[in-house]
């Protein structure tokens, strides 16, 4: 395996740059396909109803977490006996492309079944390309660089979305409604917004984007040795060293309690930022066109905050970034809620005209204010709580770690959309529904305080 050095960089600057590339790759799948631009068109389009759409999107992907949940702390065992990452790297790629294309299918009218599957494939395919990606950091950085080396990525990935969105816009959903030099007069290649191809599109886009961009990381960062096992031998051995691991769990239960916060703090910011897309095309009444423009002023601060996360991580720790991180972030999302059409904190009218355009209004403009103060919170919040768990584990079992990273996320992210989903549908209000994450958030927040920042040891 690579040693990570206590005083200097054990993989070369191309090597790092090519890991922070990976983040370049992954992001605008979750802008363009699970935030800002398909998962409001699923919801109010192809379900025909913004609540029922909601709570179809939230059960699709409680599917997805409980299959991740399942399944992530067997494969990073299996992983780290056998060595090499890049092999399950390029598998899961492949997975993650094939129902990124497969989102094509989703034209209104047509059978929701197919659609939500290849939601599924694509959003399990991307999590493990993430478990072993997320893996190699503490290999190719010091551990005095990690920190800022998570933050620069997590911040060029917000980047990459902003990219992402701004071509979209351009060459997708403003041709034929803004006329300018730089615009074309139609959607490229032919597409129909009649048809919605403009907004199916994006799944392929997507998964292009996201083939392309991991090529970096394929052929220049280090990957460990092979331990020469067979498929059966690996299997094997990752099965004894997951349950060896689970058996000692005392011996890791300052990693243990980390991992428990995150599975309360960091879902619940994940639900924010996946069904907030929604509550805010619903609300206001967005199109494909506004909902660009709101991910990309929503991902700038994303962009900003990791970049500013990185830093503080660097200079304060990760505990401490995560905790007002984290605080700010429950404050913001709590104004946020207030907001509706002709409404700020729930009792403040504004009377709104029927025919205003998209973002002169009062209320619009604070919502879009709000949401980039939460967009600043979570940068950090992604940011360090990848870095806390490379500060912590121990290197040697780091892929399996992070898959019980993975699992610490995904086993409330199915909970949280199921929950959403569950109250949404049952009250009527997507914004009760949403209020469900506060107490995730909170009790997040509790139980890292009581987390340490150092290094488990590894177990025989």
């Amino acid at each position: 395996m690579t040693k990570v050095y206590a005083n200097g960089e054990p993989a070369s600057r191309v090597a790092q740059v090519s890991w922070v590339t990976y983040e370049w790759a992954n992001q605008p799948y979750y802008s363009l396909v699970t935030i800002f631009l398909f998962a409001p068109y699923f919801s109010a389009t192809v379900v025909g109803d913004p609540v029922h759409g909601q709570a179809v999107w939230g059960y699709t992907q409680a599917i997805a977490g409980i299959i991740i949940a399942l399944t992530s702390p067997l494969l990073g065992a299996i992983a780290d006996a056998a060595g090499p990452r890049k092999p399950w790297i390029v598998t899961f790629m492949a997975v993650c492309i094939l129902g990124c294309f497969g989102l094509w299918l989703a034209v209104p009218g047509a059978a929701i079944a197919p659609v939500a599957a290849a939601l599924v494939i694509a959003s399990v395919g991307m999590e493990f390309t993430i478990i072993f990606a997320n893996a190699m950091l503490p290999t190719i950085a010091s551990e005095r660089r990690i920190g800022l080396l998570s933050g620069i990525g997590i911040g060029m990935g917000q980047l990459a979305a902003i990219v992402a969105l701004v071509a979209v816009l351009i060459v997708l959903q403003l041709p034929g409604v803004v006329h300018a030099s730089f615009i074309p007069d139609a959607p490229i290649f032919g597409l129909s917004k009649a048809k919605y191809e403009t907004d199916r599109i994006v799944g392929p886009i997507s998964g292009l984007w996201f083939l392309v961009f991991m090529l970096p990381l394929l052929f220049w960062v280090p990957d460990q040795t092979s331990r020469n096992l067979s498929r059966i031998e690996a299997a094997q051995a990752g099965l004894r060293r997951l349950a060896h691991t689970i058996s000692k769990a005392r011996h890791f239960r300052n990693v243990g309690l980390y991992l428990v916060s995150r599975m309360a703090f960091y879902d619940g910011m994940n639900a924010i930022f996946i069904f907030g897309g929604i509550l805010a095309a619903s609300t206001f009444h967005w199109g494909a066109t506004e909902m660009a423009v709101y991910g990309v002023w929503a991902t700038l601060f994303a962009a900003l905050g990791a970049f500013v996360g990185g830093w503080t991580d660097q200079r304060f720790g990760s505990r401490a970034t995560l905790v007002w991180s984290l605080a700010l972030a429950v404050v913001s999302f709590l104004v946020l809620i207030s907001i509706d059409r002709d409404h700020i904190f729930f009792v403040i009218e504004f009377p709104v005209a029927a025919d205003a355009k998209p973002f002169t209004t009062l209320p619009q403009q604070a919502f879009l204010l709000t949401i980039a103060g939460f967009a600043l919170m979570a940068g950090p919040t992604i940011a360090s709580s990848r870095t806390m768990l490379a500060r912590i584990a121990p290197v040697e079992m780091m892929t399996e770690f992070f898959g019980l990273y993975s699992l610490a996320g995904k086993a409330t992210t199915f909970v949280a959309p199921l929950l959403i989903g569950f109250v949404t549908a049952e009250t009527g209000s997507q914004r009760i529904g949403l209020s469900v994450v506060v107490p995730l958030i909170l009790v997040g927040i509790a139980m890292l305080l009581f987390v340490k920042e150092e290094r488990a040891t590894a177990i025989e």
